[in-house]
């Protein structure tokens, strides 16, 4: 970190680099130094709704936690810095990856935006994986897009362009209409030997919806696609009033490729070159692996998306991750306080999170389902959380926490289990980031567990992907000729970072394993319980 004179007149000069990112729960925006350490941030709480059945985010609210997140960064400059944020050096915007955000020709949006966390399009991510042979998962906006004209929507015919959140964030800012390519991977399958989206799915597509006779090509309601370093447009007059009401903030920053924040999970991890992956864990909890080479065949458990330097990843995505961890320790956090004994939520997840190391490796017998909402892994299109145990089942605080904390990793067992053992992919190393590891050594031991392979955290991804998306805005600015991704984040970025990692503990690793049994094998009580409540 720099000290603060430099910092200050770095911030005055626009030496700086701004991310913004749209997480699930939580905007959040970072201003990095010429050293590429976080300067300042803020952030701006939000939360989906669930209407008409479906997950949804109103536009306004996108405006609104935009400009909440903003402020809040701009007013931190101020107050540490004695600095007004006038400009900054490069900027970008992430968001949550796939969903459906359908346009008209005036820019209107036709229908609400369908986030990620929706299993509505079941029948079409069916048929398309079958008529591409590729895996093509209920949340990607082809699908959506597809299952929209299975439904016979009306709106349809008058899509103009589609997008995703982080791309249509950069659109209202800089008024371009493109992507990175790992968010446009997310939207369509994408040819890592063009580039761009594969000519050999849209071709089929075209074909597939001809006779609806809609007046579209599929390409050309698509948002362009560009590998990151690549420029992607400068800050509106009109988009500088969006994202600073107050005038202070001057247009003309330059953009990077807005990306997803699968990508910008990479990029904080330094998990961009092949062999190497991370684990976000979060609101949905998911892997990626960089692959060496082309999967054997297409798995329903695996997406294939990109780097954002347009790398072929293998993706496990899990739409469930911590939220039920979090709703039970809200609950003991009551239970505390009614006792007069209040604590704060992070004392609260530590004293839970440490407890679970007290437990038996199998959790004793006990099992619950993380799944509030649908769970493509295991095919179920809604969910229920559940906990159960037998009259055998040792019922203790460690056993229980340790039960949960399994719980949001079984899941993603699944989905490795397909990855790294069916398809023998070949893993150096996994990061691992994301609030499930805030707690030092226990949901990294599991993991470790889970993956049977060593996994490490570190300070490096601190910020997350507001930060990863503020090191591509960079990467856009400073990159040399010939320079990679990789290669930029390895010398200028991560050279001599600290990381603590942990090898998988045999005894661990036997009762993860018995463990993902037994959540296999109850599967049909969590479908009785979406069936009967």
């Amino acid at each position: 970190m720099i000290e603060m004179t430099a910092a200050r007149r770095a911030i005055e000069a626009g030496r700086t680099a701004l991310g913004i990112e749209f997480g699930s729960t939580r905007i959040k925006a970072v201003l990095t130094g010429p050293d590429n350490a976080p300067l300042a941030t803020g952030g701006h709480d939000w939360e989906n709704q669930f209407s008409d059945r479906v997950w949804t985010y109103p536009l306004d609210a996108v405006h609104a936690g935009l400009q909440a997140a903003y402020a809040a960064l701009a007013a931190e400059v101020r107050a540490r810095y004695g600095a007004e944020l006038r400009t900054v050096g490069a900027a970008g915007v992430s968001a949550m990856m796939h969903g459906y955000l359908a346009f008209d020709a005036s820019g209107e949006l036709l229908v609400p935006f369908r986030t990620w966390r929706n299993t509505i399009t079941g029948p079409a991510s069916e048929e398309l994986s079958a008529l591409f042979g590729y895996q093509i998962p209920q949340r990607w906006s082809i699908a959506h897009l597809y299952q929209a004209v299975l439904n016979g929507e009306e709106h349809v015919g008058r899509i103009a362009h589609l997008n995703t959140l982080a791309g249509y964030v950069h659109w209202q800012l800089t008024g371009e209409q493109v992507l990175g390519v790992g968010d446009a991977s997310g939207m369509f399958p994408i040819d890592t030997t063009t580039g761009g989206y594969s000519a050999g799915m849209l071709a089929p597509f075209d074909d597939l919806v001809a006779e609806a006779g809609f007046g579209w090509r599929l390409a050309d309601l698509l948002p362009a696609v560009l590998p990151a370093g690549e420029a992607a447009g400068r800050l509106t007059a009109a988009g500088a009033a969006l994202l600073d009401p107050s005038g202070t903030l001057q247009p003309g920053v330059p953009f990077c490729p807005p990306e997803g924040d699968a990508g910008t999970g990479m990029v904080a991890t330094n998990s961009v070159a092949p062999r190497t992956g991370n684990v976000s864990a979060g609101t949905s909890i998911f892997a990626m692996v960089v692959l060496e080479h082309e999967l054997g065949r297409m798995h329903p458990e695996l997406d294939l998306v990109t780097t954002p330097a347009g790398d072929l990843v293998a993706m496990v995505h899990c739409n469930n991750g911590a939220s039920e961890l979090n709703t039970w320790a809200g609950v003991f956090g009551e239970f505390a306080a009614r006792l007069g004994a209040g604590a704060d939520a992070g004392t609260v997840f530590e004293t839970l999170f440490t407890a679970s190391l007290d437990g038996d490796a199998d959790c004793g017998g006990l099992l619950a389902y993380n799944y509030l909402s649908g769970e493509h892994i295991t095919g179920l299109a809604e969910g229920r959380p559940l906990f159960v145990r037998t009259p055998e089942s040792r019922f203790t605080l460690a056993n229980f926490m340790r039960a949960q904390l399994f719980a949001a990793l079984a899941s993603l067992r699944i989905g490795l289990d397909v990855l790294l053992t069916e398809e023998a992919v070949g893993l150096d190393s996994l990061f691992a980031h994301g609030g499930l590891f805030k707690t030092r050594g226990v949901a990294q031991r599991y993991l470790a567990a889970a993956a049977n392979a060593a996994v490490s955290v570190g300070d490096i991804a601190g910020e997350g992907g507001a930060w990863g998306i503020a090191l591509l805005a960079a990467y856009s600015r400073d990159r040399v000729d010939g320079q990679t991704l990789a290669d930029y984040l390895a010398t200028t970025v991560f050279a001599g970072a600290q990381l603590e990692t942990v090898e998988p503990d045999p005894a661990d690793v036997a009762g993860f394993a018995a463990y993902v049994d037994r959540f296999r094998t109850a599967l049909p009580v969590e479908q009785a319980a979406i069936a009967h409540t």
